[in-house]
């Protein structure tokens, strides 16, 4: 599954004046302002955070994002492309965001703005306004994992399921703390999302294909991070690797490390 663009590809789509392309900004709108590509939108999806994955709370999100998506203009004949500074987590939430309301044909750009600049392609400072849709997208829930999915794979003590915690080492063994619990999901392996790029792009695919070389095709896969940013990107990883079965933890530790009932562990 193709998750990336590069900017070749990109400016060509925006050159041949693509009628269906959306192209969505998520830095804040301050960067934004500064400059962007040509037609694109601004939404920072940093703000859209959520940490209840109870049956209410996932028809809740459910219910938000799609309004998101009706605000964004989205329908299912558009190609959508989101960017970041980087090939950051801002710009994988949104790929995922996607693919979890059933469109896969929504990709990240390839090393975001920067590489863009640096490449010299066209930038504009104008702000582009939003084409409202109103379609009902159905959703995909076999790529995301709530609390009560996660505690069951821990509890069982699953073989065919792996755990990332794509955090910093110093959040998976407790040194930084940002909940109430310090650590990670018990069984849980740390593989920091930014070990999946180099010089702000995704690695190539043999060297992305090594660091992740210690999980089977044939397993399962939950990504977790902070608020399911940063586990969103290497969601996109391993689909760009060709794993059929990974789900991102929408919570996170944001919910799980909140909770004084749900074992953690240190080291």
């Amino acid at each position: 599954m193709n998750t990336v663009i590069n900017g070749e590809s990109l400016l060509d789509l925006i050159q041949g004046q693509h009628s269906e392309l959306i192209l969505v900004d998520t830095r804040s709108f301050a960067e934004y302002a500064r400059g962007h590509i040509p037609g694109a939108i601004n939404i920072d999806l940093m703000h859209f955070h959520w940490f209840d994955t109870s049956t209410v709370g996932i028809l809740q999100f459910e219910k938000q994002m799609g309004l998101l998506l009706n605000y964004l203009g989205i329908n299912p004949s558009n190609q959508v492309i989101f960017y970041d500074n980087i090939s950051g987590p801002n710009a994988s939430r949104g790929v995922w965001l996607l693919n979890y309301f059933s469109h896969l044909d929504s990709f990240m750009l390839d090393g975001g703005f920067e590489i863009w600049s640096k490449l010299k392609y066209p930038v504009e400072m104008k702000t582009n306004q939003y084409s409202h849709s109103t379609f009902n997208f159905h959703t995909n829930r076999t790529i995301l994992a709530d609390l009560d999915y996660v505690k069951n794979c821990v509890d069982k003590n699953s073989q065919d399921v792996v755990i990332i915690d794509c955090r910093s080492q110093a959040e998976y063994n407790g040194s930084v703390a940002r909940a109430f619990h310090r650590g990670h999901i018990p069984k849980s392996v740390n593989v920091d999302w930014s070990n999946n790029l180099s010089n702000e792009k995704f690695l190539k695919f043999d060297a992305l294909a090594r660091l992740y070389s210690f999980i089977s095709k044939e397993t399962e896969v939950i990504t977790y991070c902070q608020g399911g940013y940063r586990a969103a990107n290497t969601y996109l990883a391993l689909k760009q690797l060709g794993y059929p079965n990974v789900r991102m933890y929408l919570g996170s530790w944001g919910e799980w490390g909140n909770n004084p009932t749900l074992p953690v562990e240190l080291n």
